[in-house]
């Protein structure tokens, strides 16, 4: 199978770090003072990190893949050095990946690298996806009306579900919302979403990008909406959302305002601004 994955070119990366709060899943790190793609395993290839990097130092390549196969990926982590396998296997554990855990401690058995390689601390690294990480707050205090009326105004609104061409969404002011930011932003109906007509989706867990980058694209170049606005949360996985709004409205022949809008696991706005 052909799959999309993203490519450093080590020779001008210069370890800033940039890409790490871009790469949705977490899979990049910067290791002895140059980024690394840890683990195909966790690159979905979107590229949300590429813009992030001021040296242009990541691309996107599409290759033949075979399997996964978590033997060969060790035999390249290997080569690396230990703190590139420390890094892979801490990054196996933060996603669930027992069974590929427990395969790269038996490589490393079988080679007879040390086991306590896996316990050490990965000085320098970045591990862990911070959009998979739990996190507990308090509720906000600032009340909520009671009944308050919802100002969603049609149906569907997932986007591998809705009509670029429906006529909710001709001449219209539309938000693009991550899955998540409804139930994070207290008001997301009487501030944000009044007077403009919705669409949701998720860039890390979605099949089908590029149905939904035509489909952004049919928005702005067929359905001639006026704006659109991305509504994201802050962790690095909700960027692609914002670069498959960027990337669909580059591919039409006309131009519209792009806002993006960030917000916080608490639901507390974090930046607003016209890109």
């Amino acid at each position: 199978m052909k799959r999309k994955l993203i490519t450093i070119d080590e020779s001008l990366c210069n370890g800033c770090g940039e890409c790490i709060p871009g790469c949705p899943e977490g899979a990049i790190q910067v290791i002895e003072g140059k980024a690394r793609l840890v683990s195909d395993l966790l690159c979905d290839g979107l590229g949300a990190c590429l813009g992030e990097c001021p040296v242009h130092a990541i691309t996107i390549e599409e290759r033949e893949a075979e399997a996964y196969d978590e033997e060969k990926v060790m035999e390249n982590l290997v080569r690396q050095g230990p703190k590139v396998i420390q890094a892979h296997l801490a990054h196996l554990k933060d996603h669930g990946e027992d069974a590929y855990h427990a395969q790269a401690l038996a490589y490393l058995k079988k080679k007879e690298i040390p086991m306590s390689l896996e316990s050490q601390p990965v000085h320098g690294a970045h591990a862990g996806c911070p959009g998979s990480r739990s996190a507990v707050f308090a509720p906000s205090a600032q009340p909520v009306s009671a009944g308050s009326p919802s100002a969603l105004t049609h149906w569907p609104v997932q986007l591998h579900l809705v009509s670029p061409m429906a006529p909710q969404y001709r001449g219209a002011d539309v938000l693009l919302a991550a899955d998540c930011v409804a139930f994070a932003v207290g008001d997301f109906h009487g501030k944000w979403l009044a007077g403009k007509k919705l669409a949701i989706a998720c860039p890390k867990l979605d099949d089908g990008q590029e149905i939904y980058l035509q489909k952004i694209t049919a928005m702005v170049e067929e359905a001639k909406i006026n704006t659109l606005t991305v509504m994201i949360m802050e962790v690095p996985c909700c960027r692609g959302l914002l670069q498959l709004a960027q990337e669909g409205i580059a591919k039409a022949s006309r131009k519209i305002p792009l806002k993006a809008v960030v917000v916080s696991l608490e639901g507390e706005l974090k930046s607003e601004e016209w890109v």
